[in-house]
C-alpha cells in the first residue's frame, strides 16, 4: 500500500472500528468491528444508590433509639423533643439537674396529651446513666456545634443512645472527652449560634432511622 493511503486509511481504520452514537432513545451505542452494542447511559436509579448506602449501613431488623437530654433548661423544648420521640418510637433520658418541673404547665403544652405516653426516664447523672444503660462505643453520638464530624457521618446501629446538651451551655467538656471519637455537628451558618435544641434532635433522630423499615402510622395500608 502506497505511504500516502496507509497514512490516511490505517486512522480511519480505528474510527470506524468505535464509532459511538446516540439512538432517538438518548441510549449511548458502541459499535466494535461493525457490531453494534447498546449501552444505557442512563444515571443511577434510587434503587441502585439505595442499595449503595445499604452496603455501608446494613438494615437490621429492629432499632432502638434513645434521645438523652443532659440538663435540658426549657420545658418547652423538653415537651416537644418528648412528641418527637413518641412519633419516632425513641425513649427520653432526662439527665439531672433540670431547669424545670416535669409536672409544669409548659412540659405538658408543647408535648399536649401525648406526653403521658412518652417512655421517659430521669436519671441523678450522667454517670448513674451510664453504668446503668451501658452504652458501648458504637452505640453512641454526641452533637455540639463543634463536634468533629457532619451528623450525616454518625453510626446507625441497631441500639444508638443520641445525646443532647443543655440550651445554654451543651454538653459539659467531662462527656465530651469520654465520647471523643463520637462528637457531630449539624451543619450551620455563622448567622446564627445554634439551631433551637428541639429541632436539632428531630433532625438527627430521623436521620438515625434513615436505613430503617418504613413506621409511617397514617398511610393507608395501616387504615384498610
Amino acid at each position: 500500500m502506497p505511504t500516502l493511503l496507509r497514512a490516511i486509511f490505517v486512522p480511519l481504520r480505528l474510527c470506524v472500528g468505535y464509532a459511538g452514537f446516540q439512538d432517538e432513545n438518548g441510549k449511548s451505542s458502541v459499535q466494535k468491528n461493525g457490531e453494534s452494542s447498546v449501552q444505557n447511559r442512563e444515571p443511577r436509579t434510587q434503587n441502585q444508590v439505595s442499595r449503595t448506602q445499604k452496603m455501608n449501613h446494613p438494615r437490621h431488623d429492629t432499632y432502638e433509639r434513645h434521645v438523652v437530654l443532659v440538663s435540658p433548661e426549657i420545658p418547652g423544648n423538653t415537651g416537644s423533643i418528648g412528641r418527637t420521640c413518641l412519633g419516632a418510637g425513641a425513649s427520653l433520658h432526662l439527665i439531672r439537674p433540670l431547669g424545670f418541673s416535669l409536672e409544669s404547665r409548659e412540659v405538658k403544652r408543647a408535648g399536649l396529651d401525648y406526653w403521658p405516653k412518652v417512655r421517659v426516664t430521669v436519671w441523678e447523672d450522667f454517670e448513674d446513666f451510664r453504668k446503668k444503660m451501658n452504652p458501648q462505643k458504637n452505640e453512641v453520638a454526641l452533637f455540639a456545634k463543634k463536634g468533629d464530624k457532619c451528623f450525616w457521618a454518625m453510626p446507625r446501629p441497631a441500639r444508638l443512645f443520641l445525646i443532647f446538651g443543655s440550651e445554654t451551655g451543651g454538653l459539659p467538656r467531662d462527656i465530651l472527652s469520654m465520647y471523643e471519637h463520637a462528637t457531630y455537628h449539624i451543619p450551620i451558618s455563622q448567622e446564627i449560634r445554634s439551631l433551637n435544641l428541639s429541632n436539632a434532635v428531630g433532625i438527627a433522630l430521623y436521620e438515625s432511622l434513615r436505613f430503617s423499615k418504613p413506621f409511617h402510622g397514617w398511610c393507608e395500608a395501616s387504615e384498610s
